[in-house]
């Protein structure tokens, strides 16, 4: 199980079900986790697939989130993903709502319900500011706001469209100034990262700019050096 708190300011590194981060893979992309923070001080975590949690969990301190739960109890409910039973496995938290696993509303509530009584961390992904205003007032940990159009286009949204970042940090706080703000959707250099912390961000979530690049260790290490102070 992890020892690394989860803190702010935060990377989070979203696996997906890419080749390179299943398996051995998924353990080999959190100990390289490991080694950036031990470098710069900068929280990362990764949010891995279900089959892998418990493994990568086990093997190394980077904390380990869940790419999605579900807002079910202990019980008949076959197929779905238990917070209890991510906790378990060693889990800090779990993603909600990305733009390939979306939910309603009304379930995004009862999710991180759900997730706060298995004493997991919440990042709620959202596509706009009002969005992000909505989410709020359910009390996740975090949203990460990412337009779907740049998601995996390289096109870091801090730059092609800064407002969106801006508006949903105002549109959040105005809710409740608790709740973090995470920048996604094209973040894969330092430069990017600083330009969304500038923005108002406290964090960034990202995937294949790190987790398919020829060097992650390099592309983890650009990023995090672009989120210090």
């Amino acid at each position: 199980m992890s020892v690394i708190i989860v803190q702010y300011p935060l990377i989070l590194v979203n696996l997906k079900t890419y080749e390179e981060g299943m398996g051995q893979r998924a353990i080999e992309f959190a100990r390289i986790a490991e080694r950036v923070y031990e470098k710069t001080g900068i929280s990362i975590a990764v949010a891995a697939q279900a089959v892998d949690l418990g493994a990568v969990a086990d093997s190394c301190e980077t904390p380990v989130f869940a790419q999605h739960v579900d807002p079910v109890t202990y019980g008949k409910y076959t197929g779905h993903m238990l917070p209890e039973a991510v906790a378990e496995a060693g889990c800090e938290g779990t993603l909600l709502n990305h733009s390939e696993r979306q939910i309603p509303l009304n379930v995004i509530e009862a999710s991180v319900a759900r997730a706060k009584e298995a004493d997991l961390v919440t990042v709620v992904c959202v596509d706009t500011p009002d969005k992000a205003g909505l989410v709020a007032a359910f009390e996740p940990d975090a949203i990460a706001i990412e337009p779907p159009e740049l998601i995996g286009t390289g096109i870091p949204v801090s730059k092609a469209r800064p407002e969106v970042v801006s508006d949903s940090v105002e549109a959040v706080k105005k809710v409740n100034p608790k709740v973090k703000v995470l920048c996604g959707a094209g973040i894969t250099n330092g430069e990017d990262a600083r330009a969304a912390m500038k923005l108002g961000a406290e964090g960034i979530l990202v995937a294949s700019g790190v987790v398919k690049a020829e060097d992650p260790y390099k592309a983890l290490l650009d990023l995090a050096r672009g989120m210090q102070g």
